[in-house]
């Protein structure tokens, strides 16, 4: 009869550690070379509200592919923890509120996505550590498991929660793909409403003071129920 200690079973588990971190090392030297290559083309140096111009410059470069940049642009805000409010404004400055809009919400949700992945597939030890002893993931990690995907809108909306980090954080969560990606591109849709018709009221509404006011006034509306949504939030749910 053969020895139970020499069966596949040990190698099954010493291998599954070997694959786990070969995994981990490719998404990190992935990421490695982002970052090498962003910063030899000089991206990260554009990430701020004083090089908006510039960054819009930048896209516009590109000509038809400029979406597809921009949309790996906020991509790469939410993997590597960069100020997502140059780009949110970007889309409206680049493409105008409509298809400012379009991109930011599809950029913005693949960002959200790829980082959740990253936290639960790839680089799940070191995420782990990032956020082991952060009083706010706790606060996430017991939400989800009291609120569920209200804790997704909570979050999202009521803006004391980091957002680079929620994205992280909650791949840590039990939380399932489909329910993390809905709840956060519905509850970031306002905000990206927002900041995409006031970038775009500066482009699309040049020699036009109607239209304009019109993308303006658009933006105010939904500044207005951004500002108003966290107060009521946390009445409700006592955050």
């Amino acid at each position: 009869m053969s020895n139970p200690s020499l069966s596949g079973q040990p190698q099954v588990e010493v291998a599954k550690p070997k694959k786990s971190k070969k995994k981990l090392l490719i998404i990190l030297a992935v990421l490695v070379i982002a970052v090498v290559v962003m910063k030899q083309l000089g991206i990260f140096q554009y990430f701020s509200i004083e090089n908006i111009t510039k960054l819009t410059v930048w896209i516009n470069s590109f000509g038809m592919i400029g979406p597809i940049i921009y949309i790996f642009l906020w991509i790469a805000a939410c993997v590597f923890f960069l100020p997502g409010l140059p780009v949110a404004l970007l889309g409206g400055l680049a493409f105008g509120p409509i298809y400012g809009t379009i991109y930011s919400s599809i950029g913005s949700t693949l960002g959200c996505l790829t980082a959740f992945l990253v936290a639960r597939y790839a680089a799940r030890s070191m995420v782990e550590e990032w956020v082991s002893d952060n009083e706010q993931f706790k606060k996430i990690d017991e939400g989800v498991k009291t609120q569920g995907w209200r804790m997704i809108m909570i979050t999202r909306l009521v803006p004391v929660f980091p957002f680079n980090l929620q994205n992280y954080a909650y791949g840590l969560t039990k939380i399932d793909l489909k329910t993390y990606a809905v709840v956060s591109w519905v509850c970031m849709l306002p905000a990206t409403i927002a900041f995409s018709f006031a970038g775009g009221s500066v482009v699309s509404g040049q020699g036009d003071l109607t239209k304009t006011l019109m993308y303006l006034g658009v933006a105010a509306v939904f500044f207005v129920l951004l500002s108003l949504l966290p107060g009521f939030i946390k009445k409700r749910h006592k955050v």
